[in-house]
């Protein structure tokens, strides 16, 4: 954990028009600067920059924050690996938590084996372009493959000598320890003699990058016929590398795949680099394996949306339908697209500009269910055994899909594929889904089931979060948190108290007396959250609403007050004409300060009111239920008491006035 004094820093530090403009190039507007959006395909400048209040903000795409944010979102870090990020571009030494000795030592090694790595990258990229035989060898092939030059120094190509040993020794004569060259997998300890051989000797190299851009692994081509030998050979897991969790060519893909919405799946490393030259970069490689969850979760963090190319080789094709399967399972929208005979993505995208390529796969993916539903039946043909057995398989592929909105289109598009009746669908596909929860995860076979009877969908899940489904009073809360957090420590009124005199009351406090006097509080747990946090702040007289929300260690929490501090209102009709059409003039809208004494006591009404709906429609429902039932005692209670709530609400219509409208 980073301490609260450090993240201070670095917000202090980090200038938000210094962070954003290295990467989005920005004109002064007024007091703010704007510029084209890096997270949406933007053709007129729609994202703004304010440096008064240090955050971001895109008005079309609703992507912003303060500059942590904008870097998490950009740089597809997390919250506290963005913090990190914006330390060591201003110089702040990051305090933490210390480590044990045993917690320092597994560090020191990961971080020796990421050092070794970068030496072997860069001795690989030296031989390639500077040593006869890595020219000669290695420079040739790549250029025989049409690779250009810019690319081939992108992605870091590389070429290992076919010397036995000879990175090994050069390895051994700069310091690096013999032990680390055995644990990353570079050089191999011989049974025989105890001598160390070089893994890639005589192989092109090809690096592969983590997310932040640390080379963790290699795969290594060998360019003459050797039997007993494969074509490629890649680095063994070890303390830095586990190859379940990664994908070649994710770093160079990440920003690309944010922006498009979408990943392009292949299966080799030259399949991503030759689509690289072609101009579309949100492609990546599973490196010719079975995709795995953890590859999985990697893409899910940047899309939802997958695209798998095939060469069109039907053996190849089955080999990897089960993980398409899994991409299913994890709640990924997947197609399917089959390059032309005697292609491979490599091949294709060798032919093919940024235009061309992009638009042959718009016009030819399909959908991945409907793609394998025709596969299987073309193979099934008129045998009935064979089509039980695809109706089976295709129904467990929609088994474990989490959403059911598009398990049920997926039962319908398959009914008629399938010449099968939607309700013997409908049964198998439930049987199959309970029997999938119960084995993999029991606690949820009761909601599941639950939600099959009332044909509720699952939550929805995006980057590995459960979010919660919004409720009819959210914006209420919301509406609430906008004047804690800009407007928190104002003075809003002065009670009178017989005992001490005059009382002043700050908006923290009114808000926090009004909602008790009616027994009332958030109901949502995030809102909840900065609600108890504001109210157990507020005695502290260098407590800043502003600051401390935006600087909070939570990132939801910070990320909300980024929102809430940007300019998404617009006045109401009532307003400009109660108050002028100098009002839209002001510095802040109908400059909110003088008008807090209205305002705040009016959203506190409107959730009172929104609160009163909520119950008067839970008890019209349960009044309905009264009545199916003969319970006629409890129903005429029932009503009396809705009656009761709608005098309340016109108590409380009568107290709303006009409002500054709040776009949330």
């Amino acid at each position: 954990m980073i301490d609260q004094g450090t993240i201070d820093r670095i917000m202090d530090a980090a200038q938000i028009v210094d962070v954003v403009s290295q990467y989005v190039t920005l004109k002064r507007r007024g007091i703010n600067y704007v510029g084209l959006c890096p997270f949406h395909t933007d053709k007129t400048p729609s994202f703004y920059v304010s440096p008064a209040k240090n955050i971001c903000k895109c008005f079309a795409c609703g992507e912003g924050g303060t500059a942590v944010h904008f870097i998490m979102k950009h740089e597809q870090l997390s919250y506290y690996e963005a913090l990190k990020y914006l330390a060591k571009k201003y110089n702040i030494e990051v305090q933490e938590r210390e480590f044990t000795d045993e917690q320092k030592q597994a560090y020191n090694e990961r971080e020796s084996l990421f050092i070794l790595n970068d030496y072997a990258r860069d001795y690989f990229v030296r031989t390639l372009l500077e040593h006869i035989e890595g020219k000669s060898v290695g420079l040739s092939y790549f250029k025989e493959r049409g690779f250009r030059e810019d690319i081939i120094e992108k992605f870091q190509l590389g070429y290992s000598l076919e010397q036995r040993d000879a990175f090994a020794q050069e390895a051994l004569r700069n310091g690096y320890k013999e032990d680390y060259l055995v644990k990353t997998g570079l050089a191999i300890k011989s049974e025989h003699n105890n001598q160390l051989i070089d893994r890639f000797r005589g192989r092109v190299m090809f690096p592969v990058h983590t997310l932040s851009g640390k080379v963790i692994a290699f795969g290594g081509r060998i360019l003459r016929k050797a039997e007993n030998t494969g074509k490629y050979v890649n680095s063994p897991e070890s303390e830095i590398y586990h190859k379940g969790n990664e994908l070649y060519g994710i770093y160079f893909a990440k920003q690309a795949i944010t922006k498009a919405d979408c990943c392009y799946l292949v299966e080799g490393y030259t399949d991503v680099i030759s689509f690289h030259q072609s101009g579309i970069e949100n492609v990546v490689a599973s490196s010719g394996t079975a995709l795995t969850h953890g590859q999985i979760r990697l893409i899910h963090r940047f899309t939802d949306n997958v695209t798998v190319i095939y060469d069109g080789d039907a053996a190849g094709i089955k080999a990897a339908l089960r993980g398409i399967d899994l991409l299913l399972e994890d709640g990924m929208n997947i197609k399917v697209i089959l390059l032309p005979d005697g292609e491979d993505p490599d091949s294709f995208a060798k032919k093919q500009n940024a235009e061309s390529l992009t638009r042959y796969i718009k016009d030819n993916e399909v959908d991945f269910i409907r793609f394998k539903t025709k596969l299987l039946l073309d193979e099934a043909g008129n045998d009935p055994i064979k089509r039980a057995a695809l109706i089976s398989d295709i129904v467990g592929s929609i088994s474990i899909i989490p959403d059911n909105i598009i398990r049920t289109v997926y039962i319908k598009d398959c009914s008629i594929l399938l010449d099968v009746d939607e309700r013997i669908l409908v049964q198998e596909v439930t049987k199959k889904r309970l029997a999938y929860l119960e084995r993999t995860a029991p606690q949820k076979m009761e909601a599941e089931m639950l939600a099959v009877k009332n044909d509720l969908s699952q939550p929805v899940v995006r980057s590995g979060r459960v979010l919660l489904k919004k409720t009819p009073i959210d914006k209420f809360e919301l509406a609430i948190l906008y004047y804690i957090i800009r407007y928190g420590k104002e003075l809003l009124i002065e009670e009178s108290d017989e005992e001490s005199g005059v009382i002043p009351m700050s908006v923290i406090d009114y808000i926090k007396f009004d909602l008790e006097r009616d027994g009332l509080w958030f109901t949502n747990p995030l809102y909840t959250k900065i609600l108890n946090d504001a109210v157990q702040n507020c005695s502290d007289e260098s407590f800043n609403p502003k600051r401390y929300f935006l600087a909070h260690p939570d990132p939801d929490v910070s990320k909300l007050a980024a929102e809430l501090q940007s300019d998404r209102y617009e006045l109401s009709k009532v307003h400009i004409k109660q108050f002028g059409e100098n009002a839209k003039k002001e510095d802040t809208p109908l400059a909110e300060e003088k008008h807090l004494t209205k305002n705040v006591p009016r959203v506190l009404t409107e959730l009172k009111d929104a609160y009163i709906s909520v119950q008067i429609r839970e008890i019209k429902d349960e009044m309905a239920l009264r009545q199916k039932e003969g319970n006629w005692d409890a129903a005429i209670a029932l009503m009396q008491r809705v009656k009761e709530l709608e005098e309340i609400k016109k108590a409380l219509a009568k107290a709303l006035g006009e409002r500054i409208i709040l776009r949330w």
